[in-house]
């Protein structure tokens, strides 16, 4: 859970993208890609649908800090672990909302993701909301998690009767969009009683898909060449606002609180906590907003890191079997462990943590100078001036992961082995104060639902599949499905359940 900041000034407001304004004063010692091509920039061998991909490419061979340009955009990229743990010091860098994420600003507006650091509205949420990811709050979620997990079950069983596959992407989604819509509003969007994507994902995934490509065309032009994206976009953003204006008008009227622990939910929080300083609340505008930011965010990272975690599982079956044999010693026959025993299932945790090393499903993040400043002792950079950190290759910067960075090892995590690297190594939910509120939810449930399927199933990859990543802002496997065994009844618990 993100900690409170102090106070400071605001950082000051992006000026545009021109390279004069870039805020880095020797931009000609940055390397970028060759062959430039006037106005379009660095465009030879892009691909405008895995623009993180190719940006992971390109920094194999430019080094820990290099820049790229777009119709006349041009982005600093950082990767290096000295000049990540420099962009981690809050004393000197704060969160940027740029590229894709200020593109989501029509529909999130100031939630605590796409804020700008000076709105207040960010500080008022994150105070607000802070409790409802508290060690107590947790417990009161976990039954939800739970019972939204065993409909996840209950599905694969019936895929598994049917001799079919089972599409592993798709059901992380329906199984994180039901675990936050319950735990934290009490809503059942009845993700696994229908056939296709609920409209609410489709419409969720129409605005991460529009914010990315807005990146990439060029800003006057995007209306007459995005125009039925544009609409489309439109309709997304009603659609997405109408279904949670119903969700809070319903609370509003039921007049009680949601599920959890005591002090309500989440949206029961935004509804009716008052700042314990200010006595401020949030306005009605700023909880569709921040609903809007929970529902989106709270699920589709986490379906994303499940889907890459039961990927690796199927390809690495001694680490499948490692991973099954402890969930198998802590929870022993317990059908339904408890809170506290998600916990202690720590290899199984080292196996959500590579999976995070290697594809951190929000990819990257951006940081901006609060004050003119050197960053690492190398690059002088003006108040304003941002970078992009490029999350999969710090990563995978074998000075500090090694020769093998590139593989699957989730003894990588071991608690000796992490102690032996610098800080900031490892950033799967951003830095400082602007971090993924959430995150302690993310990794329980993460954590809780690979144990459950590990004690009730084999799975079996298939061989002909090569890992395909698909990018909406955030990153999942595309067209991934594993065959499915059922254990021995004994092994999962009384019942078989």
């Amino acid at each position: 859970m993100a900690g409170t900041t102090t106070a400071a000034a605001p950082a000051a407001q992006p000026k545009g993208f021109r390279t004069a304004e870039l805020g880095w004063p020797e931009l000609h010692r940055i390397p970028h890609p060759p062959h430039r091509v006037p106005f379009l920039g660095d465009v030879v061998g892009a691909n405008r649908r895995t623009p993180l991909q190719d940006s992971v490419r390109i920094a194999r061979r430019l080094g820990p800090v290099f820049r790229r340009r777009a119709f006349g955009k041009e982005f600093v990229f950082v990767w290096g672990a000295p000049y990540v743990a420099d962009l981690a010091d809050e004393t000197r860098f704060a969160k940027h909302v740029g590229l894709g994420v200020a593109n989501l600003r029509p529909v999130a507006g100031d939630g605590l993701f796409t804020a700008y650091n000076h709105e207040p509205n960010w500080q008022l949420a994150h105070d607000v909301l802070a409790p409802g990811f508290s060690r107590d709050a947790m417990a009161g979620y976990h039954r939800t998690m739970l019972a939204v997990t065993a409909r996840l079950t209950a599905h694969w069983d019936r895929a598994l009767g049917a001799g079919r596959t089972v599409d592993v992407p798709g059901d992380m989604t329906r199984l994180t969009l039901e675990t936050i819509a319950g735990t934290g509003f009490g809503h059942d969007f009845g993700s696994f009683e229908r056939d296709r994507p609920h409209p609410f994902v489709t419409a969720m995934v129409g605005t991460l898909g529009y914010a990315q490509r807005l990146n990439s065309v060029p800003a006057p032009l995007a209306g007459l060449l995005l125009r039925s994206a544009t609409r489309r976009n439109a309709a997304d953003i009603t659609y997405l606002n109408r279904t949670v204006d119903g969700l809070v008008r319903a609370r509003r009227e039921a007049g009680h609180d949601g599920p959890g622990a005591e002090g309500g939910d989440l949206l029961d929080r935004m509804l009716r906590t008052t700042h314990p300083r200010t006595g401020e609340r949030l306005s009605a505008e700023n909880v569709r907003r921040q609903v809007i930011t929970f529902l989106v965010a709270g699920h589709e990272t986490t379906s994303g890191a499940l889907s890459f975690a039961l990927h690796y599982l199927a390809r690495h079956p001694q680490v499948a079997a490692r991973a099954r044999a402890e969930v198998d010693r802590v929870w022993g026959d317990t059908a339904e462990p408890g809170y506290e025993q998600v916990a202690k299932l720590r290899y199984v945790r080292r196996v959500l943590d590579e999976t995070l090393r290697l594809w951190p499903t929000a990819p990257a993040y951006a940081r901006e100078a609060l004050g003119d400043t050197v960053l690492a002792g190398e690059h002088p950079v003006r108040t304003g001036a941002w970078a992009l950190v490029l999350t999969p290759m710090l990563h995978r910067d074998p000075d500090v992961w090694g020769p093998d960075a590139e593989e699957f090892d989730p003894d990588r995590f071991d608690a000796a082995a992490v102690r032996a690297r610098p800080p900031h190594v490892f950033k799967p939910f951003g830095t400082g104060a602007r971090a993924c509120i959430g995150r302690q939810f993310a990794l329980h449930e993460a954590t809780l639902v690979l144990g459950l399927l590990l004690r009730r199933y084999e799975l079996t990859p298939d061989p002909a599949y090569r890992l395909r990543v698909t990018e909406r802002l955030t990153l999942m496997p595309d067209g991934l499905r594993l065959g499915l065994t059922r254990r021995p009844a004994a092994a999962t618990g009384p019942s078989g359940r």
